[in-house]
């Protein structure tokens, strides 16, 4: 049976609609989409989570059924901290569990880092390491590449990898990569990536990230004092977050876990679903 996605709209603080798309049962799991900026469609159920939660997918301003702002410097992540305290009070919970995912990981660091009594539990997925101000060294990457080295792409992709790594890398390049995202790459996987490509709004990306957009070193030191469980799920053959890194993002929080999905990478629910609840379904819970 197809789930079935609930549209409801709450009002931003600037008056800005949002949208949220909540499906499942149980105590709500707020779900901060990555991209960034991308149609909070992408996370679907997140592999089936939606049976042992209420998903609750915000559609950040100006994506999927969400308003654009009347200014656009408000698509900054920092500044949208602010919806995320809406959408809260919009639910109702003293104290919310949050999901980031990607991008969307660095506008759970901020809300957490503003709101620490406002946060249940965090679970983060392949989350981004910009807002913490963490590198990823290029030869981390290759390492993780290097796993997927008898794929009859892989020739390719790892080529593009070292041009980009280089600086020398085109528009082509980026997409002869793209396999590495994920732990596998059949003819399901090209069209949920598809799906995604067409959906991807430049500027908004940009918007989400300009500068003043994150304090790495104010959002570390808060983050260290959240007393709330974390858990940091990164994929084994996650190129562009790799579980070494992922490792340094568990290390910043003081109730923080890190769990590897063998043979996902940066979409675990999508490579592999059932591994994918096995390892969150306990952490999220039944609430």
């Amino acid at each position: 049976m197809e789930l079935t996605w609930t549209t409801s709209h709450l009002t931003a603080d600037d008056g800005t609609r949002l949208a949220l798309r909540s499906a499942g049962t149980g105590a709500p799991l707020l779900c901060l989409p990555g991209g960034p900026m991308l149609d909070s469609a992408y996370l679907r159920d997140l592999g089936g989570l939606s049976a042992h939660r209420t998903l609750v997918r915000l559609d950040l301003r100006g994506t999927g059924g969400s308003e654009a702002p009347a200014d656009p410097a408000t698509y900054r992540c920092d500044r949208q901290v602010a919806d995320v305290e809406a959408v809260r009070r919009h639910l109702g919970p003293d104290r919310l569990d949050l999901l980031g995912h990607s991008a969307g990981a660095n506008l759970a660091y901020g809300y957490a880092a503003a709101h620490p009594d406002r946060v249940g539990r965090l679970l983060l997925v392949t989350p981004s390491v910009r807002g913490l101000g963490t590198d990823t060294p290029d030869e981390a990457r290759s390492v993780v590449a290097r796993l997927r080295a008898e794929e009859p792409w892989y020739d390719e992709a790892a080529a593009a990898l070292a041009r980009v790594q280089a600086g020398s890398g085109g528009e082509g390049d980026w997409a002869a990569m793209t396999p590495l995202m994920y732990g596998r790459w059949d003819d399901d996987v090209r069209a949920y990536d598809a799906w995604m490509d067409e959906r991807r709004d430049d500027e908004l990306a940009l918007a989400f990230g300009a500068e003043g957009a994150f304090d790495p070193e104010v959002t570390r030191a808060a983050l260290a004092r959240l007393d709330v469980p974390v858990l940091v799920l990164a994929g084994s053959f996650d190129t562009g977050n790799p579980p070494t890194v992922m490792s340094e993002v568990a290390a910043v929080f003081p109730r923080a876990e890190l769990v590897v999905q063998e043979g996902a990478g940066h979409f675990p629910w999508v490579d592999d679903p059932e591994r994918f609840l096995e390892l969150v379904q306990p952490f999220v819970g039944r609430c």
